[in-house]
């Protein structure tokens, strides 16, 4: 039982790690503050609007 509950405990190191590695590893101070550019949020659609323009 006790081997059982050791292997789970690993597993979930192993998964947890897995996590951290792929979401943290190589940035500095963790998250990437995002930076907003007109572009990226939408407001900047003057070539096409869609049908709803025309």
């Amino acid at each position: 039982m006790l081997l059982l509950l050791l292997e789970a405990l690993a597993a979930l190191f192993i998964l947890l790690f897995i996590v951290w590695w792929t979401m943290f590893s190589g940035r500095d101070k963790g998250e990437l503050r995002r930076e907003e550019h007109p572009s990226e949020t939408g407001e900047d659609r003057s070539e096409d609007d869609g049908p709803a323009s025309r």
